[in-house]
């Protein structure tokens, strides 16, 4: 289908998609799509290795530049007819009343008019002017209006390979901490390789908000280029016209110029320099405090209901048949049957791990210092309890409400706890593999100790593994 406006189809292939101009020594990448030679290496900021082109994002591993002879011949043939067609005189335009030249101009109505019109009652109070003084005059106010406007879409140029610069920068910054996470987490066993999950997770979502503010600012920066040059364009074709034409609509072209102001593009997003400036701060204290986190986790006899029995060690506890005469305590349970563990986490990366066996009703995980120890509770984080069960032959999660989790219970679970990030992760310790995550920001950021529920009417014995 033939093309809807050739001139301007053929006015799109001649310019440069970067400086919206005519080609200016143009060359052509490996992906066939050209440039000006001097647009593209401002692009790509003197680099010559792993570049992009700007319009397909097709990565290549140097920056291979062949000049477009053919097209170079092109954009100098158009400027040639360019030139030879603003050298051909205009038809000179007369006096849709008078029928004479318009010659002078009327400063009060601020159109061109002819020498009949001066005569006339509507203008004979009139100033009145020549016609080419007048285009001398707004040709100097709409130059210094092209002036301003050049400057601006240059900064907006600068700007544009600033941001895109900056947002490769992040990226290369993230793959680099991607290559140390893997490399400290080499060193860990089952615990940390969880944790290298996790932190790449978070990386991920680093490098989509990266992408994302960096595609966001270019693709407004190039919005206003393209208007900026837009307008220019206009301009440009509104000074090369004959002084009578030129003045016939100067009025309105003068007002678009003063109005149509380009804004300054926002910076990229603060808090996206703060969260990778967090996220860096967090793998160099990874790097500084490697070591094992398992915990030696012991159940503390104080909290524990009256019904559940522990053993001497505070390693296993099980479901009495009576309940057995102790103190009734502010610290201890006084309906649900859960104990808490002796030791309190505030800070750090800590693991213990807990068998299960072929027991049923159960539920096991963390919980605050100040969680409520009477009455009836909730199992659920808004009481304070972050945790995994297993009760009428379902697996599920405790959140609010409960997660059906996609598998058995396995025979002995692990309970990894990061103070730092505030979220508790569960692993199937025998085949290393995540059961269920609360996210960063779960817990607060208080005291928290270990958990365990024993369900009613079983036999079931947790033990804590030393």
């Amino acid at each position: 289908m033939a093309a809807a406006n050739p001139a301007k189809t053929l006015q799109d292939e001649m310019t440069c998609p970067l400086c919206l101009e005519y080609f200016n020594d143009p060359v052509f990448l490996d992906c066939d799509h050209s440039y000006c030679r001097a647009c593209i290496t401002q692009c790509w900021g003197g680099l010559t290795a792993d570049v992009s082109c700007p319009q397909c994002r097709q990565t290549f591993p140097q920056g291979n530049l062949r000049p477009n002879r053919q097209l170079r011949s092109i954009v100098d043939a158009a400027r040639a007819l360019r030139l030879l067609a603003g050298r051909e005189p205009a038809a000179e335009r007369l006096c849709e009343k008078h029928q004479e030249p318009l010659k002078l101009f009327c400063r009060e109505d601020e159109i061109p008019i002819c020498v009949m019109c001066d005569r006339s009652k509507g203008h004979r109070a009139h100033t009145v002017i020549p016609a080419e003084e007048a285009a001398e005059e707004f040709q100097g106010r709409l130059q210094a209006h092209l002036k301003t406007l050049r400057v601006k879409r240059q900064k907006l140029l600068g700007l544009k390979v600033s941001r895109e610069k900056t947002s490769q920068e992040y990226l290369k910054w993230t793959q680099a901490e991607r290559q140390k996470i893997v490399a400290e987490f080499q060193q860990l066993r089952q615990f940390l390789e969880e944790q290298e999950r996790l932190l790449l997770a978070q990386l991920q979502k680093l490098d989509e908000m990266i992408a994302k503010a960096g595609t966001d600012t270019v693709t407004k920066l190039s919005e206003q280029i393209s208007h900026l040059s837009e307008r220019i364009r206009e301009l440009e074709g509104t000074c090369q016209k004959p002084a009578s034409e030129f003045l016939q609509d100067v009025r309105s072209t003068l007002s678009r110029c003063e109005k149509g102001q380009a804004q300054q593009p926002e910076e990229m997003a603060p808090e996206l320099e703060k969260r990778v400036h967090g996220f860096s701060r967090k793998v160099i204290a990874l790097s500084e405090t490697l070591r094992e986190f398992k915990a030696n986790v012991t159940l503390d006899p104080d909290t524990a209901h009256p019904q559940l029995v522990l053993s001497g060690d505070g390693k296993r506890v099980r479901l009495g048949n009576t309940r057995q005469p102790r103190p009734d305590t502010p610290e201890r349970f006084d309906s649900e049957p859960c104990v808490l563990g002796r030791e309190g986490f505030t800070s750090g990366r800590h693991y213990w791990e807990v068998e299960v066996g072929d027991g049923q009703y159960w539920a096991l995980g963390v919980a605050r210092q100040s969680v409520s120890r009477k009455g009836r509770i909730s199992l659920r984080p808004k009481e304070g309890i972050w945790a995994v069960g297993w009760w009428w032959d379902q697996f599920r999660a405790l959140t609010d409400p409960a997660t059906p989790l996609p598998l058995s219970p396995p025979r002995r679970i692990r309970v990894c706890l990061d103070c730092d990030w505030g979220l508790v992760t569960f692993i199937d310790a025998a085949a290393k593999a995540p059961i269920f995550t609360f996210p960063p920001g779960s817990l607060p950021g208080q005291s928290i100790r270990p958990w365990i529920w024993v369900g009613w009417g079983t036999n079931t014995e947790l033990r804590l593994s030393s």
